[in-house]
């Protein structure tokens, strides 16, 4: 006869490999959905568009894509960083992109969103290392890409900073940060010695 008490240790140890199976399925983040071909689709539009208001409607279509989580929960985290920075709570900002990074460690827009909260602290490397993270998953990320020319800047490598806007702008000529480039903006080339 089985002792009562070996068959609850058996059943508590069968429900503990349960619970802790269970919790580590609910724990993998999944593959975040590809969207390259969108996104490049897009670039070319922007490329061609002839106004700023179109190119802004086209931006805002890469975003959407961008911003499109691999599941529930991290849609939940991002949005949540997302309203968190914009209403200036960079700690709250930061903790939810720190959990979303750590949930989804191959999804580029978790970097790119906890860059642009260090980046606000004004904390250019770690900014600077997310971006680097983010371009590095998505080459064609514009918005890391601009935001990599930022950083360099407030890290004051300035030629750097001008090499990576011209990165951005040959994909999208119509960024606001463009006005960084012409003549009296703050990495304006310099000129040539006559």
């Amino acid at each position: 006869m089985v002792h009562p008490c070996s068959v609850m240790r058996t059943c508590a140890a069968t429900f503990l490999l349960i619970a802790c199976s269970c919790s580590a399925m609910a724990e993998t983040c999944p593959a975040a959905r590809d969207h390259i071909e969108g996104v490049d689709a897009l670039i070319k539009q922007v490329q061609k568009a002839q106004s700023q208001s179109d190119a802004r409607v086209i931006s805002n279509k890469m975003w959407e894509l961008w911003t499109d989580a691999p599941d529930a929960r991290s849609q939940t985290l991002l949005d949540r960083g997302m309203a968190r920075r914009e209403a200036w709570d960079l700690s709250g900002a930061l903790d939810d992109f720190n959990q979303l990074v750590e949930y989804c460690p191959d999804y580029a827009e978790g970097y790119n969103q906890r860059a642009f909260v260090n980046y606000l602290r004004q904390d250019f490397d770690a900014a600077l290392r997310d971006l680097n993270v983010t371009i590095e998953m998505s080459p064609n990320h514009i918005g890391a890409l601009s935001g990599r020319a930022l950083s360099l800047m407030g890290l004051r490598r300035l030629e750097d900073a001008r090499s990576a806007l011209s990165e951005a702008l040959e994909l999208n000529p119509w960024l606001s940060e463009r006005a960084l480039l012409e003549p009296g903006g703050l990495l304006e080339p310099p000129g040539e010695d006559i």
